[in-house]
């Protein structure tokens, strides 16, 4: 699976492996668009995707980077408008206007 295939391949994927013979596990970063948890019907769809991982895939550790293209793209022409966006970056958060522009 793949992002392309969205969120529930991804978990099939990751599920094949075997975190308990990887020191420390398995790290997934997921990203979502704000509508895809837009309604209270989205996110116990998505609380029962996690659930889903955890319990049938044995899941390790996820995480969410909700956060729109356009909210991005917003504050990278904006950087004072947002200074309290927080965004994943592989492994840890930072504020996105801490980012280089490059990044």
């Amino acid at each position: 699976g793949s992002d392309r295939l969205g969120p529930t391949a991804v978990y099939n994927s990751v599920g094949k492996i075997q975190a308990n013979k990887i020191l420390g596990g398995v790290l997934l970063n997921q990203k979502l668009s704000p509508a895809a948890v837009a309604s209270e019907g989205d996110k116990l769809k998505l609380s029962m995707l996690i659930r889903t991982f955890f319990n049938h895939h044995k899941g390790w550790h996820v995480q969410y980077n909700i956060v729109s293209r356009e909210t991005l793209l917003a504050a990278k022409k904006n950087p004072e408008q947002y200074r309290d966006l927080v965004v994943r970056v592989a492994g840890y958060s930072a504020f996105f206007t801490a980012l280089s522009p490059d990044a």
